[in-house]
């Protein structure tokens, strides 16, 4: 288990990898290094001066002196006799070899060799040393060592810092303007989050992009509606005088100009919602039973509650919640203005439902509903669903708002069918911990 867990921490750690490439390369290096100087000494260390072993007889004189021939080899003494002959005499210790191994004499600083009359060694011996036992090719091992071990770990180091100059290169075409470049994900360490990390900001940047283009197309096209009708307007007014056609041509031109401005503010609302850093006011408890009671007044739709909740509070920014609100209202009104009863006000009704630490607020109305296939689409800026646009007019951010608003309080909407017919979208946001009932 341990084994496994550094392993995994090996691998998710980049300069793990390059410090332990470099720590067991220079490892190596000082191993090898480390031998090649203790054979080098060894081979040039001067040997052990030799033992001088004596014959005495009971005066104490010495009748005879030997040097042991080598490790193993038998003390030889001549002992000199009265008669003038001479006696040979070998020691040897219990348990060693007693045959004679022949060894070259020794000379100073190189064991079995002997040194020349000018004090080096003999040129047929200094041509058997090997070349690295020589001064000159210590140092060539040396920097054939350090050469090899470079060598090494080139390919090593190389794989572990390509992927960088693939993560660089994705950016670097990502920085001249070619949104759609992604880079490869590879491994589980820093590389691969930070790439990760990456794509995922080029994704984001990418769409908030496209939403932009879409919503300055978008937007270019909807102006031009209310300013060609105001100009019409204008021309009518231009006309032979008739206080009946002025006075129609200046209220089409002030509703011209009102449904001009509220375009305006919804896509300056949308881009400041849609940039997730923007300022988008103050955050504070909201009652959301007060600030609804007062927008179904508005529209003369029916507030549902639980008997006994008079106060339900979430946080928030007041004016934002009340724009969603107000355009979950205004949506149900228009577009389920085809019954009876939704013309009196009767068929919209907002239901309120605290539950589970969140609040559930759901608009319904008797309407034709959405397709199920559209239920998605309908939150998309400036979609509208077919044959829709010429009956009952807007421009398609009512629903869009909604959504962002929701998103931004970190709640969510959807849309459903309404038990009976119609439409209902709900929106689910957070409670206020320290709300009252």
């Amino acid at each position: 288990m341990p084994i496994r867990s550094f392993s995994r921490q090996w691998s998710r750690h980049l300069y793990l990898r390059i410090w332990l490439a470099v720590v067991v390369g220079v490892a190596l290096l000082m191993l090898l290094v480390g031998w090649a100087w203790r054979a080098t000494v060894e081979h040039h260390a001067a040997p052990p001066a030799p033992r001088e072993w004596v014959v005495l007889n009971a005066n104490g004189d010495v009748l005879a002196s030997t040097t042991r021939a080598g490790p193993g080899a038998p003390l030889v003494f001549d002992v000199p006799l009265p008669d003038g002959q001479t006696l040979p005499l070998q020691v040897q210790r219990s348990g060693e070899r007693s045959a004679e191994r022949p060894h070259a004499p020794a000379a100073h600083g190189m064991p079995g060799m002997g040194l020349g009359p000018n004090g080096r060694l003999p040129p047929h011996w200094r041509q058997d040393m090997p070349w690295w036992a020589k001064p000159s090719g210590f140092f060539w091992m040396l920097g054939l060592i350090g050469l090899a071990v470079a060598l090494g770990l080139y390919p090593v180091v190389r794989r572990l810092t390509q992927r960088l100059e693939g993560l660089q290169r994705g950016v670097q075409r990502w920085g001249e303007g070619d949104l759609s470049v992604r880079v490869t994900v590879q491994g589980d360490d820093e590389v691969a989050d930070l790439s990760e990390r990456f794509n995922a900001a080029a994704e984001r940047i990418e769409g908030l992009m496209a939403s932009q283009k879409s919503l300055l197309a978008n937007a270019s096209h909807e102006l031009r509606s209310p300013l060609a009708r105001i100009r019409m307007g204008l021309e009518l007014m231009n006309g032979p005088a008739d206080s009946d056609a002025w006075a129609r041509s200046r209220a089409e031109i002030l509703r011209n100009m009102a449904e001009l401005d509220q375009l305006i503010d919804e896509i300056l609302l949308a881009s400041r919602l849609n940039a997730k850093e923007a300022d988008i006011g103050t955050v504070e408890a909201v009652d959301l039973v007060g600030l609804c009671a007062e927008e179904c007044a508005r529209v003369s739709a029916r507030l549902d509650v639980p008997e006994g909740l008079a106060q339900l509070e979430v946080p928030g920014v007041a004016k934002l919640l009340r724009r969603m609100v107000r355009n979950l209202l205004e949506n149900a009104r228009r577009y389920g203005a085809s019954s009876q009863a939704a013309l009196q006000g009767n068929g919209i009704v907002l239901c309120l439902k605290p539950q589970g630490g969140r609040v559930h607020i759901e608009v319904g109305d008797h309407g034709p509903g959405v397709p199920p296939a559209y239920r998605d689409r309908i939150f998309e800026p400036f979609f509208r669903l077919p044959g829709t646009s010429e009956r009952v007019g807007g421009v398609g951010l009512g629903l869009s708002l909604v959504k962002s608003i929701a998103e931004r309080h970190g709640g969510w909407v959807r849309c459903a069918d309404r038990a009976g017919g119609g439409a209902c979208f709900e929106v689910s946001l957070p409670q206020s911990k320290t709300a009252n009932t």
